[in-house]
């Protein structure tokens, strides 16, 4: 019987300690004491009818008593451009929102700027406004908004795009129909994510100058996808004729340029590519596919995460003075330069004619063999390859098709790993140029004319 009566006893003792426990009020702080991680959220460039990315800010109670924010208020209320997310609860205002002591909530902030016909960049504010027993605190919010030209999967934006605000291409802007598409100097073209520019049985001139190029990039402007490949798709020309890219940065693509067959019945060149930066694509920076036509003279074509430059298929090319580099981007497995005059799908191997001419070029990189000629001879196709006053980071070679080439002869670029492929003053590359084949300028349109010309892109200067 003791026995029983301890056991309830003591039931009764635990039972009257958890209510108490349950009960037990909170000990609130009296006084507003937030903290925030930052004072004022800022977005880069956001384009009208983009949605930007999500920032977010912390706010903190360092009280050792919970804080109750009385209200919460994005000021500018329902027609604030700015959206808020305040841990998980999304609105314009919230109110008696607690914070237990040394804790924490976040908050998460976007905008989207309405189209305001506009040409310079305009920069819009507001403020959320934290009210906690009776005293205020802000933390301000800014974004940069730019109006553009929007593409929106359109067919035929033909004529001439004027320079005066940014393009964004939205899904696919399509060229066909032997159509011309003609972007002038200083046009900044924005691809938003899996989009491109595809050019069909049209004309494609990119139309740019050593003091305003023309830019193609992905549309996410903050500073964090500065240097982030895979952004969009690309630039796609099939079957197109008498193409022209000058003075042009294609840079953070899938592909920088994909080239695909020559015009049906056209021996027009199906791309001259000039004065032109490919860069920081999550593959190739540029493919040749079934027999394309291509010139192209002062090119740099670097950080790509496989080839710099792949062809598949044939293809009939003339570079000179270009930079065709395995740098930066992938794992070193892949050569800067991969061609074959071949190509297999579901067990069918075809086969077309490929000519390649290289003058004072560069081909080199970290690997061993920057430089794969793959090629299947026979069915009476044409195979040609012939290097000139080139720098090719390959095995050195007594093959006639290597004439007046350097072999493993370091650049010495500046700063491979920072993307200044300019050259220093000991570069094997200086006035090894053959100046039969030389260009008058170089990429930067300096001149080349103090002697024997420099082999790549670059022309030294001291």
């Amino acid at each position: 019987m003791k026995y029983t009566v301890s056991i309830i006893a003591t039931l009764l003792l635990l039972t009257l300690s958890l209510t108490t426990q349950s009960c037990k009020k909170k000990n609130f702080a009296s006084k507003g004491n937030l903290e925030f991680s930052a004072d004022t959220v800022v977005f880069d460039t956001v384009f009208t009818t983009i949605g930007s990315t999500t920032q977010h800010f912390k706010v903190y109670n360092r009280d050792n008593k919970t804080l109750t924010i009385d209200e919460i208020e994005l000021v500018g209320g329902a027609s604030s451009p700015f959206r808020m997310n305040f841990d998980g609860l999304q609105g314009t205002s919230f109110t008696n929102i607690e914070i237990e002591k040394n804790d924490s909530l976040y908050c998460f902030v976007e905008v989207t700027l309405n189209v305001n016909g506009g040409i310079l960049p305009m920069i819009i504010e507001d403020s959320i406004r934290f009210r906690t027993n009776g005293k205020d605190q802000y933390v301000r919010l800014a974004v940069w908004g730019q109006d553009a030209y929007f593409h929106y999967n359109d067919i035929n934006p033909t004529g001439t795009w004027a320079n005066d605000k940014p393009h964004v291409i939205y899904g696919v802007s399509r060229v066909l129909g032997g159509s011309t598409l003609t972007i002038p100097a200083g046009t900044d073209v924005f691809l938003h994510k899996l989009s491109a520019l595809y050019v069909n049985q049209s004309t494609l001139i990119v139309n740019g100058t050593a003091a305003e190029k023309v830019t193609f990039q992905g549309d996410r402007l903050e500073a964090d996808y500065d240097n982030v490949p895979g952004q969009y798709y690309g630039i796609y020309l099939d079957s197109a004729d008498n193409c022209l890219i000058n003075h042009a940065e294609i840079k953070n693509g899938i592909t920088g340029i994909h080239v695909e067959s020559k015009l049906g019945g056209s021996s027009n060149t199906t791309l001259t590519l000039t004065n032109t930066e490919i860069w920081n694509s999550a593959s190739y920076g540029m493919l040749l596919f079934d027999d394309p036509k291509i010139v192209a003279e002062n090119v740099l074509i670097h950080s790509n995460a496989v080839h710099a430059m792949i062809v598949l298929q044939g293809a009939d090319m003339k570079f000179t003075h270009c930079d065709l580099l395995g740098y930066g981007g992938g794992d070193g497995s892949y050569p800067a330069v991969g061609m074959r005059n071949y190509y297999t799908t579901n067990g069918v191997t075809t086969l077309t004619d490929i000519s390649a001419e290289f003058n004072n070029c560069v081909i080199y990189g970290g690997g061993d063999e920057e430089l794969v000629m793959d090629t299947i001879d026979q069915g009476g196709v044409n195979i040609s390859f012939l290097y000139r006053n080139c720098d090719i980071r390959l095995p050195s070679s007594n093959n006639p098709m290597f004439n007046g080439c350097l072999f493993n002869q370091s650049p010495a670029f500046k700063d491979t790993g920072g993307d200044d492929f300019t050259v220093w003053s000991t570069s094997a590359l200086r006035d090894a140029g053959n100046p039969s084949f030389s260009l008058l300028k170089d990429i930067l349109d300096v001149d080349r004319i103090d002697g024997n010309p420099d082999i790549g892109a670059y022309e030294y200067q001291p």
